[in-house]
């Protein structure tokens, strides 16, 4: 079995085991450093990178391959790239970049099959006479047209 492959395999095993914690990428370089980046429904812990690092880890023998590991969690500031990880953050203000360019800083309300539901207060014209309202907006987006979003961290 190639390299890659046992890596993969070891490493779906081991989030098999912690159904909490999911795969947010691996990358593997040519002189076989691996790089696993995790996320959790509750957040990822230091035991929890320690756990899925014993998964792989024990279970190559570096005398066969030479290898370099690190698992990380994905990070505050990393952008979200599954649904899962939206899901996750419900009812955090994040940061949304669709294909299209437009840029929202909003609440995420839901997520609703393939597509996330945001919401936010904005100040507009009254209708009839002079001066400004705030009326509450909200805006649906569908997976596929999201370029890119981030969780904006509060102080």
């Amino acid at each position: 079995m190639a390299f890659r492959a046992k890596v993969k395999e070891l490493l779906d095993q081991g989030l098999e085991e912690r159904s909490d914690l999911f795969l947010i990428d691996l990358k593997i370089s040519d002189d076989n450093k691996i790089i696993v980046t995790i996320d959790g429904d509750q957040g990822v812990t230091l035991q929890d990178c320690i756990d899925v690092s014993r998964a792989i880890e024990h279970n190559l023998d570096r005398e066969e391959q030479d290898f370099a590991l690190e698992v990380a969690s994905a990070g505050a500031t990393a952008p979200l790239k599954l649904l899962r990880q939206y899901v996750k953050n419900i009812g955090r203000k994040i940061k949304l970049t669709t294909i299209n360019q437009e840029v929202y800083e909003a609440t995420l309300t839901d997520v609703q099959g393939e597509a996330v539901v945001l919401k936010w207060k904005a100040r507009e014209a009254k209708p009839v006479g002079k001066g400004k309202v705030t009326v509450e907006k909200e805006a649906v987006i569908p997976f596929e047209n999201i370029k890119e979003a981030s969780v904006i961290i509060l102080f």
